[in-house]
């Protein structure tokens, strides 16, 4: 190992609706996630699992972490390249399956990114760099489900890049 890195969130608890875990429905879910010198992000359960559907749920975070990695490794590996990106959106599905004794798991996710880079003549490499790109990714490599990716590269207006 090269060195390690260490990461600090706070997580608190505010759907104690007055009677605790008196029972399944007598409390929320809602929690707030913190960690220093950042933006509270407002969790819940899905709604599935009795929570709000107006805020962040474990699963969603989990895939936009997968998301967000992805997109910081290929950003690397496209600079390391010589491919300059000029554009880079993401539309993430992810799947989960729930077991018989109330647990569950994720099964797959996938990402789409659709990447505009500079140059038409890099289309075929900017394409490739996704299977390096994952390769680097820190949560994917993880996670023990496949992350597969659906990369779609658009080449740039020759206006838009001005």
């Amino acid at each position: 190992m090269i060195g390690a890195h260490h990461y600090a969130v706070q997580i608190h608890w505010t759907g104690n609706r007055g009677t605790g875990t008196s029972s399944y429905r007598a409390y929320g879910r809602d929690h707030v996630l913190t960690s220093s010198g950042k933006e509270p992000i407002a969790g819940s359960a899905d709604r599935t699992f009795h929570g709000d559907a107006d805020r962040w749920n474990p699963e969603e975070l989990l895939l936009g972490a997968l998301s967000q990695c992805h997109l910081l490794s290929y950003l690397h590996v496209a600079a390391k390249h010589g491919v300059v990106v000029v554009g880079y959106s993401d539309d993430a599905i992810g799947t989960m399956a729930q077991t018989a004794d109330g647990g569950g798991h994720f099964t797959a996710a996938t990402l789409r990114p659709r990447v505009t880079i500079a140059d038409p003549d890099q289309a075929e490499l900017a394409q490739s760099l996704h299977a390096e790109a994952g390769k680097a990714c820190f949560i994917a490599a993880s996670v023990n489900f496949p992350v597969g990716h659906e990369p779609v590269t658009i080449i740039a207006e020759p206006a838009s890049l001005l």
